[in-house]
């Protein structure tokens, strides 16, 4: 029997928990890339002719390292660090989500196949979609709420509580918390082409592979999700401005659409503007997706590892219990020897 059929699956909560405890740890370590990444992604360049400021922060980034460095200068560096819990809430709770839906919905289309066999990249797309949409609809307040936070001028920072009734009181209402909802269905394809992608990639370079190398998961991920990336910008750079404060220019009316946010980009800055924040939006991916998925790859195994030992230790003790029930019924019946 191979190594792979010898270990016993993990439930879909496991794979979930594996999942977004990978996600939390490789997030909280490139945030920074989160902070730089939104702060480009919601600037509008200003034309000489503007009459008002086009964007919600007084101060232009040229680039991710001038960001840094003005963040820095500005806020200290716990400004790379803005809106971290929410972050982090967000990202444990879309990836629960997503990896647990994605193990339910593979499962079931694996169980209906007459004869098993891995799904195609079609197929796997659209599982991942699935799963991402789910997902997306439990957990797009979080992310409005953080991305509110990391857009914040200095001066004006709130909680994740305070941001929260910020959006509930503004002219949205309630819906606002699920503002950016349509853009985040689109950008399903974002997770089901990397892990499309990050599954098909596997099964032809390590095809039959039981459990992979760090280092083999990592590449695997970064490839998978710097395709993605690329793939989904335009809408992700659109996403970011349905859910940040509208430009000054706009005087406080919000976007209704992503369409319209793409065209506003467009209007003022050109249609390449629309893949602004690529490179720390690509390199925090990167990051990211590689240290989850070898993240994930440990904890899969090691739950693994855990649920054999408390099957084991649960089938000794049953075992001791019989044992002992046998011994206590010879004491007590008569024994008849012939």
């Amino acid at each position: 029997m191979s190594a792979k059929g010898a270990q016993p699956p993990l439930p879909p909560w496991g794979t979930a928990l594996a999942g977004a405890t990978g996600a939390v740890l490789a997030n909280a370590i490139v945030y920074p890339l989160d902070i730089v990444k939104t702060r480009l992604q919601v600037q509008v360049k200003r034309r000489p002719t503007d009459q008002e400021p086009t964007t919600t922060n007084d101060i232009h980034y040229t680039s991710s390292i001038d960001a840094i460095k003005k963040i820095v200068e500005d806020e200290g560096i716990r400004g790379l660090y803005s809106g971290i819990n929410g972050s982090l809430l967000g990202v444990t709770s879309t990836n629960f989500a997503y990896f647990y839906w994605y193990s339910v919905v593979r499962s079931l289309y694996l169980s209906s196949q007459t004869i098993p066999n891995p799904p195609g990249t079609a197929m796997e797309l659209s599982l991942g979609a699935v799963a991402g949409a789910v997902a997306q609809i439990f957990t797009i307040p979080v992310s409005v709420i953080t991305t509110r936070q990391q857009t914040q001028p200095k001066g004006d920072k709130r909680g994740l509580l305070d941001t929260g009734r910020e959006v509930i009181h503004s002219d949205d209402g309630w819906p606002g918390l699920w503002r950016g909802l349509k853009a985040s269905l689109v950008l399903v394809a974002n997770p089901a082409i990397t892990y499309g992608a990050y599954q098909r990639l596997r099964d032809l370079l390590y095809p039959g592979k039981a459990s992979l190398r760090p280092w083999e998961s990592f590449f695997l991920g970064a490839a998978s999700k710097a395709l993605a990336t690329i793939l989904t910008q335009p809408l992700i750079v659109a996403k970011v401005g349905l859910q940040s404060r509208p430009p000054p220019a706009r005087q406080g009316k919000p976007f209704k659409s992503f369409l319209e946010v793409m065209s506003y980009i467009i209007e003022h800055e050109g249609p390449l503007a629309l893949f602004k924040g690529l490179a720390p939006q690509i390199t925090k991916g990167i990051l990211v997706q590689g240290l989850l998925m070898m993240t994930k790859e440990r904890m899969e195994i090691l739950f693994i590892v855990l649920f054999s030992y408390l099957r084991k230790l649960r089938d000794t003790k049953l075992q001791q219990a019989a044992n002992a029930a046998t011994a206590r019924a010879r004491e007590v019946l008569p024994v008849v020897v012939k």
